[in-house]
């Protein structure tokens, strides 16, 4: 059943996308749990059709994810997840009201654009596509990432409650896929915790894994 707050007369939201991309996942995931009916436009980003005028007209960076609600054209993948939880979630759970927590939620958003990046992201950049990063810099840095974070989810069975937001959205899959930059999550117990419970929500998605 999909979500009763998409009109029935609307076509299905257009998500460009890379398969590989955890940002584009991001977006994905989130459609897919608030069961918003979309379809996927493969943006080859191996040819570089990202940087083509047709698509720096819907993204002026030339990046994935972007996607198209029926004319309203929002790209970068945590303002997607803010549109779509405003948008469709009425009952407003993945990006609550609450001032205290709605900053929380900001946070986490801050966090998954600068370590999340420099760390988990740029290291699996580094192993899987062949970026020139300096890799043991990217895993200093995931390390100081994810020792907080496995200290905050100690006590938490979510980033900012006890039910997901688009925080854990934000941080799942470049977490989740950090072995694939050869970042071991080995020794993080309450991380991995926290990944089977997002995996365990109903219409979870998963992003293709790639062998490094």
């Amino acid at each position: 059943m999909s979500n009763p707050s998409f009109p029935n007369n609307a076509a299905p939201i257009k998500l460009y996308w890379f398969p590989l991309s955890g940002h584009a996942h991001r977006a994905q995931l989130l459609l897919s749990l608030l069961e918003i009916p979309y379809e996927t436009v493969l943006v080859d980003l191996k040819t570089g059709e990202q940087k083509t005028p047709e698509h720096l007209m819907r993204h002026p960076f030339g990046q994935v994810p972007v996607i198209d609600d029926n004319g309203v054209v929002i790209w970068d993948s945590n303002a997607i997840l803010t549109y779509l939880a405003r948008t469709y979630d009425p009952a407003r759970t993945w990006l609550p009201k609450d001032p205290v927590i709605a900053a929380q939620v900001q946070q986490w958003l801050s966090i998954s654009n600068s370590l999340l990046v420099d760390g988990p992201a740029k290291a699996r950049l580094v192993k899987v596509f062949g970026a020139g990063f300096d890799h043991e810099e990217t895993l200093q840095t995931s390390a100081t990432l994810l020792t907080v974070l496995d200290n905050h989810l100690k006590n938490s069975l979510y980033l900012v409650s006890d039910t997901p937001t688009i925080a854990d959205i934000a941080l799942y899959t470049y977490v989740a896929h950090a072995p694939e930059g050869h970042v071991d999550l080995t020794s993080y117990t309450a991380i991995n915790n926290w990944i089977s419970r997002i995996e365990a929500l109903p219409h979870f998605v998963a992003m293709i894994r790639t062998e490094t």
